[in-house]
């Protein structure tokens, strides 16, 4: 749909995506309803950012009314497939969309987009450095205020389900520029439009509370590569879990990346010997060139070696220099609430891992780490097994501190693995707290010199904040305030 104009839309959650998507609409003449679950009264900073635009708001509740003379439905991607009003809009066959996809329809210029299990949010900012380096206007991040950015050269963009969504900066976009986008399998699930080049980093269990199954959850990241043409680009992981399931999926040219070399007859990125490298092929015969040491790169753990190879195999797809990368990952010290160092108290180092909303993402924020280890865990559970999770605790954690709606779950798994044959491989002291305050008062006093003291919570925060980031800053307050 590119006529907009005395169009009814119907916009279902009223949060960062819903807001963006009311402005870009409205603007263009659509005849927008913004709909939200909670009372008006609770809606009032939200009213205010939409101030002077012609947006009707029903709140309280989701009616089937709203569906009356409709023409399309948007839903935000924290909004279920299977409630009453969207699976009634289905059963009339009226269209579903969302940000991205609208974004992806309307956009100028080539878009890349990053989904995976972990990894994202690392790898989309640093693949907007990158950019940041090769375009001489600059990193963009999209935001509410933009109708007066005029660039007048190349510019990148970088946003999406990493906090800005890019509709906002849609319309003073170039053929010229690049935009890079993050998106989930909630916002991929519904989604009929691929970027031009599109990667898929890697596929372990989560958010199989919304999706219910893996084979659900992977089809939904699928929909990233399946409406690629020949003259897209996909990016895979030849090594990284579950990445190169989507093989059969890729339409045009693969580039890939991991921590071996490519299989034969194939391009991307790779470690050898300490050196991150890039293979390519010329005339159909593999060249190996140098990228840059591994000592280069300042984020610690398997994991973000990783995220970096991602991001140049990337960058490579999209185009952009080689030479820009060195420079790009150099300065990188990585993203808020992912193994984020707040400080050192009492001998001790701290960190802020707030975004592992899933047990393999507190797995690989562990193994980062070979100092003694007091780790704070819990949150809501998201339908996801802990075994392997209690398996890495057994041999890498030394003071484990228990809290949220998931502390039963886990307390279960860890007697579990206790009882087992194999035992505890050392000593561990366990601790159920209340919330996440007092699991920071019961840390600091089981705190020794030496220890890192990780928050890695391997669940959601929803059972005590609104979202990763309150949580992750409440946690940076709170430990700041240590006397």
């Amino acid at each position: 749909m590119q006529d907009w104009q005395g169009k009814k839309v119907v916009i279902v959650g009223a949060a960062r995506q819903g807001l963006a998507l009311a402005r870009y609409l409205s603007r263009h003449g659509a005849r927008v309803v913004l709909n939200d679950r909670r009372p008006l009264a609770e809606l009032q900073a939200e009213q205010q950012e939409l101030h002077g635009l012609p947006v009707e708001w029903e709140c309280g509740g989701h009616p089937l009314s709203l569906l009356a003379g409709a023409d399309l439905l948007c839903i935000s991607g924290g909004v279920p497939l299977d409630m009453p009003l969207v699976v009634e809009a289905k059963r009339r066959g009226l269209p579903l969309s969302n940000d991205s996809q609208i974004f992806l329809e309307a956009a100028p210029c080539r878009v890349v987009g990053i989904t995976g299990s972990a990894g994202k949010t690392t790898t989309t900012t640093l693949v907007g450095r990158i950019a940041q380096q090769a375009y001489p206007a600059g990193l963009l991040s999209a935001g509410s205020n933009l109708t007066n950015i005029e660039p007048r050269q190349p510019g990148g963009w970088v946003g999406g389900n990493i906090g800005n969504p890019l509709l906002d900066a849609v319309d003073v976009m170039q053929p010229d520029d690049l935009a890079i986008i993050e998106l989930s399998s909630f916002q991929l699930e519904i989604m009929t439009r691929s970027p031009q080049v599109a990667a898929i980093l890697n596929l372990t269990p989560n958010h199989l509370d919304r999706h219910g199954t893996m084979q659900a959850y992977a089809a939904a990241k699928a929909h990233i590569l399946q409406n690629q043409s020949a003259q897209d680009v996909a990016v895979l992981g030849h090594d990284a879990t579950g990445s190169l399931t989507f093989r059969e999926a890729v339409r045009g040219r693969l580039v890939t990346y991991g921590l071996s070399e490519p299989p034969a007859g194939q391009e991307g990125t790779f470690l050898r010997e300490g050196y991150l490298k890039l293979r390519s092929l010329d005339g159909g015969q593999p060249q190996d060139s140098l990228l840059m040491p591994q000592s280069a790169i300042h984020l610690r753990g398997e994991h973000n070696l990783r995220n970096v190879l991602a991001a140049c195999a990337i960058a490579v797809a999209a185009g952009l220099p080689v030479e820009v990368m060195r420079a790009a990952v150099q300065d990188f010290r990585g993203v808020p609430h992912r193994l984020q160092f707040v400080r050192a108290w009492r001998g001790a180092d701290w960190y802020n891992d707030s975004i592992a909303t899933a047990p393999e993402r507190s797995i690989a924020a562990i193994r980062s780490f070979v100092e003694p280890l007091v780790l704070l865990a819990g949150g809501r559970d998201k339908d996801l097994p802990w075994d392997e999770f209690t398996e890495t605790v057994s041999r890498r954690v030394d003071r484990l501190v228990i809290l949220g709606e998931a502390a039963d779950k886990i307390l279960q798994a860890v007697e579990d693995r206790r009882s087992t044959k194999k035992g505890w491989t050392r000593p561990l002291t366990c601790t159920r707290c209340k919330n996440l305050q007092e699991a920071v008062r019961v840390a600091a006093a089981l705190v020794q010199p030496g220890d890192v003291v990780l928050l890695s919570p391997g669940g959601t925060s929803f059972d005590e904040f609104r979202d990763f980031e309150e949580r992750g800053e409440c946690f940076v307050r709170w430990v700041n305030e240590l006397p």
